[in-house]
Formats: C-alpha cells, structure tokens, sequence
C-alpha cells in the first residue's frame, strides 16, 4: 500500500483583484509522479508556490508527506527539493561547490555534504565538469545540477517547476530518464510542464487545471478517452474540397467533427473500426474528394488539452508572473 504524500484541498489565492486559485484540489501517491497541466496563467506555478511553502494560500489545506504546510512549513521544507523554472545556483562557484553549499545550508555534516555531491555530479554525468565555474555550463548541464541541488537532502518530494525549459531534444530525454528513475526510487514527484508529450510519457496522473481549478485528471488513457475513442482523420489533397471530405465524415462517424484547414485534415470521433474504412474511401470517391492518406488515430494530449481548454498546447507557455499564475 502506498501513502499520498502530496494533498491539497481547495486551495483559493488572490493576488487583489486575480483569483490564482479557486478551490484547487491535487493528490500524489509515493513514488509516483503527477504532471500538472495548465494553459498560460492558469495556476500551475501558484500552486507549486503554496505547497513548496513560499506563499500562503487564502484559505485551504495542503499536506506533505502528512506534515500540514501552512502549520509546519518549516517541518515541510525538510522533506522537499525544489528545482524552478531557470537553475537557481551560484554563477562564480563550481558545480562541486555549489552542491556542496547547498547541502550545508540543509544543515549536513561537511563531510556529507562532499560525499553527496561528489554522488549527485557522477549520477548526472557531471564528473569531468565537476570542477569548473558554473557559468561554463550549457544549459542542459546547468538543468541537470539545479535537480542535483534538489536531491542533495535525498528529499521524498520533488516538485520540478517546467524541468526541460530551454533544453534540446537530447537534453530533454535525458532529463525524462533522470525524472522516471526518481519515481523507480520511491520518490514522489510534482511536476508541471508545457510539453504534452512529456507527461504522456512520464506521468503516472495528470491534472488539468485552467483558471485556478482542476478541470479534468487521471492517467493519460483515461483523458484521452474522455475526448472519444479512435478517430478517422483524412488528410485531403490539395485542390480537393475540404468541405465534401467534412460532409462525408460528419455522416459517418460518431460526432466530435474536427477540421485543421491548414493542415487540410478533417477527423471524427469512432466506435468501432468494422467496414467504416471501406465505407469512407467509397463515400469520398463518389464525392470526388481526393485524399493524400485516410486512417484511424487515437487522440492525442493535445487534442485533450484543446477540447478541455480551448486553447492549443502551443499557448501554454511560462507564467508571466507570480499574480496571474
């Protein structure tokens, strides 16, 4: 049996005016990692803010690892490891110091504090730089000693605010394998991001959250299926008439039409797969559309985070500030 060691429940922010949070309500079991998604400005770093104890929310509770937050902020802080947006850590100092100041500040012997972060720099392929001013770090190796600094205490919750910002595909994959084997480990990991198919890939449970409240959670196959089942999609050939393919479709399928006129593609949400297929090559020929391919996709956290938003993952981007998070 597992314990949450993340709860929050109905957590309400204001900054004046902007409500940040409206009632929002998150839970993490141990050794499991929980993606956070959100549009621009729908809470995500607020939220983050109120359990890691650097703001208090309005009204609501929060627990971690079932220490309250807002009575033992102090107590909570001993069990976490925070890694923000931008790496945190001190430009004059090496990588070898920086880790080294970080574990002295969480009040570990000297010694420790040198053994953990030689550990941390092997564990993160950090060796050979080791040694070297922070600021000759790329920032893939500066990501990578931001969440060194994080593990430092070996912490039970990580929260990891955007963890792959700025970071190119290589860097990115690495960065998902350090996140996966923190989970393998026991650890319980709070992560938001703006890539989709990062929480796709990692999350063991995702939330959705947009004006400060949770709109949508569950596994990545659970939100996918609140979108439909498979889709027919065709993509037509140009000259062809986007608007034929559109009628053809929304007759055979099951509703959710959708059409990218850009990508000139229609789609539809499907039951079953049984002769539609056949069905709808026929149907488009005798319309005289010609298509440049015709299959059937699952939807996508894209998809979802449209239909459930209103707004492309493409929106979502950094939080602009800590008022309108």
């Amino acid at each position: 049996m597992t314990r949450a060691m993340i709860e929050a429940e109905g957590l309400h922010k204001s900054f004046g005016e902007t409500h940040a949070l409206r009632g929002l309500d998150l839970s993490a079991q141990e050794g499991s990692i929980l993606c956070v998604l959100g549009p621009n400005g729908a809470g995500k770093t607020t939220a983050v803010r109120v359990l890691t104890t650097l703001t208090r929310p309005n009204s609501g509770a929060a627990t971690i690892a079932g220490i309250d937050v807002l009575r033992h902020p102090a107590e909570v802080r001993q069990q976490i490891g925070v890694a923000g947006q931008y790496a945190s850590l001190d430009e004059l100092l090496t990588g070898r110091e920086n880790l080294t100041m970080i574990g002295r500040l969480y009040r570990l012997d000297a010694q420790v504090s040198k053994q953990r972060a030689t550990e941390l720099l092997e564990r993160f392929e950090l060796s050979d730089a080791a040694d070297r001013p922070l600021r000759t770090y790329s920032g893939g190796m500066r990501r990578r000693l931001d969440l060194g600094a994080a593990l430092i205490a070996q912490p039970p919750v990580i929260f990891l605010d955007e963890p792959t910002t700025g970071l190119d595909p290589k860097g990115r994959l690495s960065m998902w394998d350090l996140i996966a084997e923190l989970a393998r480990t026991g650890t319980t990991v709070l992560m938001t991001t703006q890539y989709l198919e990062e929480a796709d890939r990692l999350a063991d449970d995702i939330v959705v959250i947009d004006h400060g409240k949770a709109i949508a959670r569950g596994t990545a196959d659970e939100l996918k299926r609140q979108v439909g089942g498979e889709r027919l999609e065709v993509t037509v050939s140009e000259g062809s008439s986007l608007d034929a393919a559109r009628a053809v479709l929304d007759n055979l399928g099951e509703g959710g039409l959708h059409v990218d006129t850009n990508g000139r593609r229609v789609s539809v949400a499907v039951t079953s797969h049984g002769a539609i297929l056949t069905r709808a090559i026929r149907a488009l020929d005798e319309a005289g559309v010609q298509v440049d391919d015709i299959g059937f996709h699952r939807p996508t956290l894209d998809a979802v985070f449209l239909v459930l938003t209103g707004r492309p993952a493409e929106d979502a981007g950094e939080e602009p500030a800590e008022a309108v998070a």
